[in-house]
C-alpha cells in the first residue's frame, strides 16, 4: 500500500469478501459497518497516500476492536444485553493509537459476557465458532478476534488478557497472541495498582505482525502508574537472532496440572525444536502452586468493582447475566480485605521466586491451554484426565498462574490434533522482556511453520 501496488480499497473489499463468506457461520465480528461505509474509509486512506501525506505503520488496515474497547460511534457492549446501545463518543487510548497509525475501524470482535471466560458466547450476539471446526469453540475472551484472523476477515486484531484471553483463543485458532508486560500497553482499568492482572495486547497470524501492532500499541501513557516505554517502529524488523545461546526451560504441566495428552505432546515437541535450534533446554519450572488462589482472589477484587458499578447503573443486572458472571461478581462482593492483602503478599513472594528462576533461563515453554478446542455446546471444561475442575476458569490455570506473575507471555501455533484442531504452545519471557520473547517466538515459528496452515475453508 505504501507503493500503491495494493490499495486500501482493494484490501478492504478482500476482507469484506471473507467476512461475507465466513462471518455468518463463525460470528466473529459484531456491529459491522456496511461494506459501502468501510470502502469509503479505505478510499479516504488511498487519497491520503496519493496526496503524499505521511503514512502510519497500520495505514489502510481494517481492524475491529475487541468489544470491551471504546471506538467512537460504535456500541461498547461487552456482550451484555443492557449495554446493546452503549454508543462510545470517543476512542479508548489504545484504539486512538491504532487509528492514528492508520487503522480503519469497521466493527467490533465478539466476546463472552463482560469478557469473562475462555469460551466466547453471550445472549446479545451468540457464539463465536472455530474456523478449523465450527462445531468447536474459538476460545476466549478474545475469541472473535482470533476467529476473524484465522479466517482472513482481518489482518490484525487487538485483545485483552486477564487469565489467558489473548493466549487461549490464539492457541485454539492457530494464530499468535501476545500478553505484554503489565504497563506496556495503555489500560484504562480502575485498578491501576492493586490486583492488576489484565492487559491489552496484539494478536495476528505471525509473530512479525504481532510485533508490528505492539510497536503501535506500546508506549508511555501518563495516566497509568505502571506504564512502560514505547518500542521503536521497526520492532518487527529486528526479530531475527541467533538462538544458540538461549537457555530454555520447559514443563508439560508445571508439576501439578492435569493436561490433555495431545497438548503435552505439543509441548514436548516444542522442547525438541528448541534443542534442534541449538538452545540449552532443560525441564524445569518455578513453583506456581499457590498462584491460582492469588489469581482467584485478585480477580475477585476486580469483579467487586464491576459489581459496585452494576449495582449503581443496572440494578437488575442479575436478571440479564449468565450464572458464571453472577458467581464472579458475588465472589467479589464477598471479598474480605484480609484475603486481598494476603493474596498481595503471596503474589510478591511468587514474583520474587520467578525472578530468581529467570536468572538461569531466557524463557519457559508451557502449554497455552490444558485442553484442545471443545464443542461449542460445552459451557466450560469440568474435568481434565479425570480431574474435576472446581470453577469455570480452573481449566485455564496454566495461563492464569502466569498472569499472576505479570511476565510477558505469548501463544504460538504448536501443531494439530488428529482431528485437525489447533494446539498452541505458551512461551513465557523474563520480567519486562517482551522484545526478547518475540525473538524467541519468531525462532520457534520459523522452525515449525505451524501457523501457515490456514483453515481449509478459509485458505483464500
Amino acid at each position: 500500500m505504501r507503493t500503491g501496488r495494493l490499495t486500501a480499497e482493494a484490501l478492504m473489499n478482500a476482507c469484506y469478501d471473507q467476512i461475507e463468506i465466513h462471518n455468518p457461520q463463525l460470528n466473529a465480528i459484531v456491529n459491522l459497518l456496511p461494506r459501502g461505509a468501510a470502502v469509503t474509509l479505505a478510499q479516504a486512506a488511498d487519497a491520503r497516500r496519493a496526496a503524499g501525506h505521511p503514512l502510519g505503520p497500520l495505514h489502510g488496515l481494517p481492524m475491529a476492536a475487541k468489544d470491551v474497547e471504546d471506538v467512537s460511534g460504535f456500541p461498547t457492549t461487552s456482550g451484555f444485553v443492557p449495554y446493546a446501545n452503549n454508543i462510545a463518543d470517543s476512542d479508548s487510548p489504545l484504539v486512538a493509537r491504532q487509528r492514528a497509525a492508520g487503522a480503519l475501524f469497521i466493527g467490533k470482535t465478539n466476546v463472552p459476557e463482560f469478557a469473562l471466560g475462555s469460551h466466547t458466547f453471550n445472549r446479545l450476539f451468540g457464539t463465536t465458532r472455530n474456523p478449523y471446526d465450527p462445531g468447536r469453540t474459538a476460545g476466549g475472551s478474545s475469541g472473535g478476534a482470533a476467529a476473524a484472523l484465522a479466517s482472513g476477515m482481518l489482518p490484525l486484531a487487538d485483545g485483552s488478557d486477564m487469565g489467558g484471553s489473548l493466549r487461549n483463543p490464539a492457541a485454539f485458532c492457530n494464530v499468535v497472541g501476545l500478553r505484554p508486560s503489565i504497563g506496556r500497553v495503555p489500560d484504562t482499568s480502575p485498578m491501576g495498582w492493586l490486583a492488576r492482572l489484565s492487559t491489552f495486547g496484539p494478536m495476528a497470524r505471525s509473530v512479525a505482525d504481532v510485533a508490528l501492532l505492539l510497536s503501535v500499541q506500546s508506549g508511555t501513557w501518563t495516566a497509568d502508574p505502571l506504564t512502560l516505554p514505547r518500542f521503536p517502529d521497526d520492532l518487527a524488523a529486528a526479530l531475527d537472532r541467533d538462538p544458540t545461546a538461549l537457555r530454555i526451560a520447559w514443563s508439560p504441566d508445571l508439576d501439578f496440572l492435569p493436561v490433555d495428552p495431545t497438548v503435552t505432546r505439543a509441548v514436548e515437541a516444542a522442547a525438541r525444536t528448541f534443542a534442534d535450534l541449538g538452545c540449552k533446554v532443560e525441564r524445569a519450572c518455578p513453583d506456581l502452586r499457590s498462584a491460582m488462589d492469588v489469581f482467584q482472589t485478585q480477580r475477585a477484587a476486580v469483579m467487586r468493582v464491576r459489581g459496585m458499578t452494576l449495582n449503581e447503573t443496572v440494578p437488575d443486572w442479575r436478571d440479564h447475566a449468565k450464572p458464571a458472571t453472577v458467581w464472579n461478581i458475588e465472589k467479589g462482593l464477598a471479598l474480605s480485605a484480609e484475603a486481598l492483602i494476603r493474596s498481595e503478599l503471596e503474589r510478591t513472594r511468587i514474583f520474587r521466586r520467578v525472578v530468581s528462576f529467570f536468572d538461569s533461563f531466557d524463557a519457559l515453554v508451557l502449554p497455552a491451554t490444558q485442553v484442545t478446542p471443545f464443542p461449542v455446546e460445552v459451557e466450560w471444561v469440568t474435568e481434565i484426565n479425570g480431574t474435576p475442575m472446581e470453577t469455570y476458569i480452573d481449566w485455564m490455570t496454566v495461563c492464569c498462574v502466569v498472569s499472576t506473575t505479570g511476565l510477558p507471555a505469548i501463544s504460538v501455533p504448536g501443531g494439530f490434533t488428529d482431528e485437525g484442531s489447533p494446539v498452541g504452545v505458551q512461551i513465557v519471557g523474563r520480567p519486562r522482556g517482551d522484545f526478547e520473547l518475540l525473538q524467541i517466538a519468531r525462532a520457534f515459528e520459523q522452525a515449525t511453520r505451524w501457523g501457515e496452515q490456514r483453515p481449509p475453508s478459509c485458505a483464500s
